[in-house]
């Protein structure tokens, strides 16, 4: 399998707000720039789009190297949360029903066909990719004030 590397991020301007979300797909020396957003959505949402939407832009299963600034997106998929929600019918532990299932059911989809390892980074820090893919974000997200 091939193996791809993936930043993503996403912005909201108020939350909820006009929000957008940005993506770097890379492999090899190949390199593309996703992005896009939503006038009425949360931070939230569009860090899951940016995900959902690189991952769905791969044309075969991958090995995939995923890095975020969310934790949302990396704590729910490494400790299980969103698989956990997904089996209770979309209840999280605290018998409150999960946010964004529409989302999660996709991209839980998609970490199934492949194969996907998940890397936190510090957002608005040092990683030249992470920092371009927040202003891709900001960008999109602009559109709609």
């Amino acid at each position: 399998m091939k193996t791809v590397t993936i930043y993503t991020d996403g912005a909201c301007s108020g939350n909820p707000g006009p929000g957008g979300w940005g993506a770097i797909l890379q492999y090899g020396e190949f390199r593309k720039e996703l992005s896009g957003g939503e006038a009425h959505t949360t931070n939230n949402r569009m860090e899951l789009t940016g995900v959902i939407t690189a991952l769905e832009a791969l044309k075969e299963p991958c090995v995939v190297e995923l890095y975020s600034d969310s934790k949302y997106v990396i704590d729910a998929l490494q400790k299980g949360w969103a698989k956990s929600w997904r089996a209770r019918g979309w209840v999280k532990a605290d018998k409150k029903p999960a946010l964004n299932p529409d989302l999660w059911e996709r991209l839980l989809e998609l970490c199934e066909k492949h194969t996907v390892r998940l890397h936190w980074v510090k957002g608005h820090a040092d990683n030249p990719y992470n920092n371009r893919c927040d202003d891709l974000a900001v960008a999109e997200s602009r559109k709609y004030k």
